[in-house]
């Protein structure tokens, strides 16, 4: 017995949308047609939805192990789900980190047994993120990490991160790096060195923090020949760094999150609620425009949501001293349609794309497509009902977003992770 999604609609290769049906069975997509026979089949209403590929997200913080007060592998998986993520890779900045095969199974295990979402976790590139000794890269792929990274830190050392770059491309593995040259910051610096920081007297953390490692890292991944992958790419300077690096040859990718598409500093309120404070901060409007720029053009090849929830003391503690980050796998889609497909910024079929096959064929991971005979990781998002975004209401442990209050359509009702339903509205 199957189930038949019915009363849907999926984007066609001109970006409309046409009715559908389709037919899941034993976890793969077996049929899609206008009408399929339902006779021995579950038939689930999709009430006139979009449905997509399982959308991904390379980029999120699941806390555990280790800082279970602020998220646990099962409240992010069920968060991922009802924000439409089939798959999701966790980052290693937990304790203890993702620097062992032992953590990596705990992981994976944990992951099983919450029946959610497909949980991929990141290996650390060094041992406890120190940047001082590699981990066992070969043995950290066969227990099933996503990529390499050192996320929350960058390896500061050039030599190092050469040596990682070249261990890993003789290996197959991606090098996914958190940009952030350390001899550039200033201890507190909580926003962007910009006209809100000015404003407020504060320190600010600079653009060339970021850019610098960019610049550096093409380099070294032209010379190893390592796939090499920029996490939440947030200043102009860094867009133009990998579009130069793309245009070399150099086998380069980056991601952009929600947030720094959405919003500058100069939206900060005055306030300086710590919601809005994150990790790159967001930058000046020239900043924001290069980012949607680069999506137009191709530089940039993803959209992830750096998911990092924090408690509410922890956020309380002012603008200096509370920790950077924001949730945003429950609101990801929503925002995205509402403020760039439905203001002309982005077409629909871009902003699926940009969510499914394009972080799927960076990584080369066999998810992200609507076609007979892939695996049936599949979302249903209703593109008409207005919603306003209400943290009460997330199944994240955190509550830590500066969307709090955004009317919103674009909300995902339904999702199937290998042909199970794991996630339904209502």
């Amino acid at each position: 017995m199957g189930t038949i999604l019915g009363n849907g609609n999926i984007l066609n290769q001109a970006g409309e949308l046409i009715p559908v049906e389709i037919l899941v069975e034993e976890g793969q997509i077996k049929a899609i047609g206008e009408a399929i026979a339902r006779e021995g089949h579950e038939w689930v209403d999709c009430k006139g939805g979009m449905i997509s590929a399982g959308l991904i997200d390379v980029h999120v913080h699941l806390r555990e192990p280790g800082f279970e007060h602020k998220e646990t592998i099962e409240t992010g998986a069920k968060a991922a789900v009802k924000g439409g993520f089939t798959t999701i890779s966790c980052m290693p900045n937990t304790r203890p980190s993702i620097d062992s095969v032992e953590t990596v199974k705990y992981i994976l295990d944990k992951a099983r047994e919450a029946g959610m979402a497909r949980v991929i976790p990141y290996g650390a590139i060094t041992i406890r993120q120190l940047g001082k000794d590699l981990t066992d890269f070969a043995g950290l792929k066969e227990a099933g990490i996503f990529a390499l990274t050192d996320d929350g830190v960058g390896v500061q050392s050039t030599g190092m991160m050469k040596t990682a770059m070249k261990a890993a491309a003789e290996l197959g593995i991606s090098i996914v790096a958190h940009c952030e040259d350390e001899d550039l910051l200033i201890l507190g610096a909580a926003l962007h060195d910009g006209v809100v920081a000015a404003r407020h007297g504060l320190p600010g953390i600079p653009s060339e923090s970021e850019s610098i490692h960019v610049g550096r890292d093409i380099l070294l991944a032209e010379q190893t020949g390592v796939h090499y992958h920029v996490c939440h790419i947030s200043a102009k300077e860094s867009v133009r760094l990998v579009r130069d690096g793309k245009r070399a040859g150099v086998n380069v990718t980056c991601e952009v999150t929600p947030h720094h598409l959405l919003l500058c500093d100069e939206d900060i309120p005055d306030s300086l609620d710590t919601n809005w404070k994150m990790n790159p901060p967001l930058r000046s409007r020239e900043d924001r425009a290069a980012l949607i720029a680069g999506l137009k053009d191709g530089t940039i090849d993803m959209i992830a949501t750096d998911h990092a929830p924090h408690t509410a003391e922890e956020k309380a503690n002012g603008i200096n001293r509370a920790p950077f980050g924001i949730v945003g796998l429950e609101t990801a889609f929503p925002l995205l349609y509402t403020h760039l497909v439905q203001t002309g910024e982005l077409t629909l079929k871009t902003l699926v794309e940009l969510l499914t096959i394009k972080p799927a064929a960076a990584f080369g991971l066999p998810y992200g497509r609507l076609e007979v005979g892939a695996p049936a990781d599949l979302t249903v998002i209703d593109l008409e009902t207005d919603k306003t975004i209400d943290p009460t209401t997330f199944a994240s442990k955190g509550t830590n977003t500066p969307f709090t209050g955004w009317a919103c359509k674009g909300w995902p009702i339904l999702t199937l992770v290998d042909g199970k339903i794991v996630h339904q509205e209502g």
